[in-house]
């Protein structure tokens, strides 16, 4: 029977717990754009990097002036920065390769997310969402912020409010968490408020709300993400229902597209002219909710490829992972530990999640691969049972009169590339004029000072004690290595790091040493008679008789 053909369309997603990662108690984890590092925040306001590839850690961030949590962490597109929002209202830009703190700002309120901008390599802004406040765009290098608007009510027909009325007073205005993100290339920001809107922002000029899409049940967003190619949109509502948006505009001219659609409706004012320009925008394309349970939704986010979309249950004591096709299907329920999951990251090329449970431990989701031996030949076949088998003439001989008659397509003249890299489809946009830091080199950890000189004593012993006893070692019998290793842990009293190198022998060579001494061998026998007679005929003088006489 031939081997079980897999669909390529299904099962390309984890299935297993593979591994865990423990380093103190970490709170939120990002990867960075090729999947080979993994950033976690950790409780007591470090970041630590993990190596995805041995699974070990391949460098700590910690900046001495904070010990709160870490809210999020959030990579470059190259890789070298990293960007980490703490609960003490801080954000700090950190240069991954030399560990060093490039800047730190601090805001009025926590930030509870925070977004590099996707389109530069060196990126100077971020989008920041507080706790309590409008989301805002923050110039890293100037500490400058401009607040975005989080409602229509702030734009009349006349044109947008004054800006005012979006900054963060002394608890005088207060907002509810609003969630907000960039687009792919940063050109636009797309903000979910409390009235279950989307808002479309040109945050380049001034910040201007530019469309609008409602969502169905007007419940507040906790949570929107583009997929990684840009195409699709996802919103996670309070009312435990995921929804995914398909992406209208082009994504490279968006802004320009977007600016056509307003002067097509210039016959509109208002809020109408944003829904009318929203619905040119985004289109509801589909929705994933647990119609039994009605659970409340943790960190949903697509696969690296877009095709899966994911998402945590938000109950209390359960670790539980949906996973659902881009059509709407459920297609798996990873179940993990009794610990309430806290964040969720896919890996961007590979099926594999990353979660994160209340006690600080990361858990690392895989694919339960089976063994499939046609891999290793297209020709093999599974049998239930033995079958009679014919072999052919030529089947044993070095070359097959089939292979004979097949001529070569190859042509050997031609010369092999192997210096040009071929262009990945999955970072077909990545920026080749900055290098990107896929992995960090290993630094080797130095021994303690007092394991250092235990050794230096030990093997400065050790070399005098070859020095000195070498040629009884060579030359002694049997009897007297016997005497000398059980005179050994005497002799070494003074160096107990000797003591502790020294391997102990098993009860089994104990037994047989015993035997050995009750019962000698003839051979033994007569080299105890040879040694004696070259001792008398020395008289004394010779070597054995020196050493048998210091002793």
């Amino acid at each position: 029977m031939n081997a079980p053909i897999i669909d390529p369309l299904q099962g390309d997603f984890p299935e297993v717990i593979e591994e865990y990662l423990e380093h103190g108690c970490m709170k939120c984890i990002a990867f960075n754009r090729r999947g080979t590092l993994l950033a976690a925040g950790c409780n007591d306001g470090s970041c630590v990097i993990w190596d995805f590839e041995t699974r070990g850690i391949a460098k700590e961030l910690r900046d001495d002036e904070c010990s709160s949590p870490i809210t999020s962490v959030c990579w470059s597109k190259c890789g070298n920065r990293i960007l980490v929002s703490a609960a003490d209202k801080s954000l700090s830009l950190w240069d991954v390769m030399s560990g060093k703190r490039i800047t730190r700002i601090v805001l009025q309120q926590t930030p509870l997310q925070a977004r590099l901008h996707p389109g530069s390599s060196k990126p100077s802004l971020c989008l920041a969402c507080p706790l309590s406040c409008a989301p805002m765009i923050i110039d890293l290098n100037t500490g400058n912020t401009t607040s975005l608007k989080v409602s229509t009510l702030e734009v009349s027909d006349n044109g947008p409010a004054p800006g005012s009325r979006n900054r963060c007073t002394d608890g005088i205005t207060s907002f509810s968490p609003t969630a907000a993100c960039f687009s792919k290339h940063g050109n636009l920001v797309y903000v979910g408020n409390s009235k279950g809107e989307i808002l479309v922002i040109n945050h380049i000029d001034g910040g201007e709300v530019r469309a609008m899409v409602p969502i169905p049940g007007g419940s507040v967003v906790k949570n929107i993400v583009f997929s990684r190619n840009g195409q699709y949109l996802l919103t996670n509502s309070n009312d435990r229902i995921i929804r995914i948006y398909e992406n209208l505009l082009p994504l490279k001219d968006e802004v320009r597209a977007l600016d056509d659609l307003n002067e097509s409706l210039n016959d509109q004012n208002g809020v109408e002219k944003l829904k009318a320009v929203g619905s040119k925008c985004l289109t509801l394309f589909r929705e994933f909710q647990d119609s039994i349970t009605k659970v409340h939704w943790k960190a949903p986010c697509f696969s690296g490829d877009g095709e899966w979309v994911v998402g945590g249950s938000a109950s209390k004591g359960e670790h539980k992972i949906y996973i659902w096709d881009r059509v709407g299907h459920l297609v798996k329920i990873l179940e993990g530990p009794k610990e309430a999951l806290i964040d969720l990251a896919w890996h961007p090329v590979r099926p594999i999640v990353v979660s994160v449970s209340l006690n600080g431990i990361v858990y690392i989701w895989a694919k339960d691969y089976t063994e499939n031996w046609s891999a290793f030949a297209p020709d093999f076949k599974e049998l239930e049972e033995n079958e009679e088998y014919v072999e052919r003439e030529d089947e044993f001989d070095l070359i097959p009169e089939t292979e004979k008659v097949k001529a070569s397509d190859v042509n050997e003249d031609d010369e092999v590339d192997i210096v040009t890299v071929e262009k990945d489809p999955a970072f077909s946009d990545s920026d080749m004029s900055q290098e990107e830091l896929c992995f960090l080199p290993a630094t080797p950890s130095c021994d303690a000072p007092e394991q250092q000189d235990k050794f230096i004593e030990s093997s400065s012993k050790l070399v005098d004690s070859n020095n000195s006893g070498s040629p009884l070692s060579e030359e002694a019998g049997p009897n007297e290595h016997t005497m000398n290793h059980n005179s050994s842990p005497v002799e070494d009293d003074a160096g107990g790091a000797r003591i502790k190198r020294k391997r102990k022998p098993s009860e089994k060579v104990l037994e047989l040493q015993a035997e050995k001494i009750k019962k000698p061998s003839k051979s033994s026998k007569s080299s105890k008679s040879k040694s004696k007679s070259l001792v008398d005929e020395d008289d004394g003088n010779g070597f054995y008789g020196d050493a048998f006489s210091d002793e």
